[in-house]
Formats: C-alpha cells, sequence, structure tokens
C-alpha cells in the first residue's frame, strides 16, 4: 500500500521563497534529480508533470540527462531485440 508524507512549511516562509507549495515540490524534484537521488520518473512524479514537461523544464535549467553505459548498452539490447523482430 501506497503511503504518503507531509511536510509541513510556515507560510511565512513560502511567502519568502515567493513560491507556492506546488512550485516547491518541482524545485525539490528537480535538485534531488540534478543531484542524482531519483530517477527521471520519479522526479516527474514528483513534481505532478508528465515526463515531456519534465524533461523540457530540466533542459530549461540546463541539468543534462542522466544516462550512462548501462543505459546505452540496455537500449543497444533492445534496438537489436526490435530489429530482429
Amino acid at each position: 500500500m501506497e503511503t504518503t508524507t507531509t511536510i509541513e512549511i510556515p507560510r511565512h516562509l513560502l511567502h519568502a521563497a515567493r513560491a507556492t507549495p506546488e512550485e516547491l515540490k518541482i524545485e525539490l524534484a528537480v535538485q534531488l534529480y540534478a543531484q542524482r537521488r531519483l530517477s527521471i520518473g520519479h522526479a516527474r512524479e514528483l513534481a505532478g508533470m508528465s515526463l515531456w514537461q519534465c524533461r523540457q523544464l530540466l533542459a530549461s535549467r540546463r541539468i543534462s540527462p542522466h544516462y550512462d553505459v548501462a543505459d546505452l548498452d540496455d537500449d543497444m539490447h533492445t534496438w537489436a531485440r526490435l530489429d530482429s523482430e
């Protein structure tokens, strides 16, 4: 069963940050992705965005996608499998 966690943020801090709770969720998602603590899928879920919207946001902030040799290897195996079908 999925559970959630609630974080209480005093209104004066939201006001000081000039941010809404939704904007703070987006900022948290972006920062955790940039620190490689969240995958793109989890970051987009936390931000409440589609995958495309999240990728656009990250690109607008010049945050590179996390794509390593293992990801490339997986993609190459997938392409080879699809090509042989």
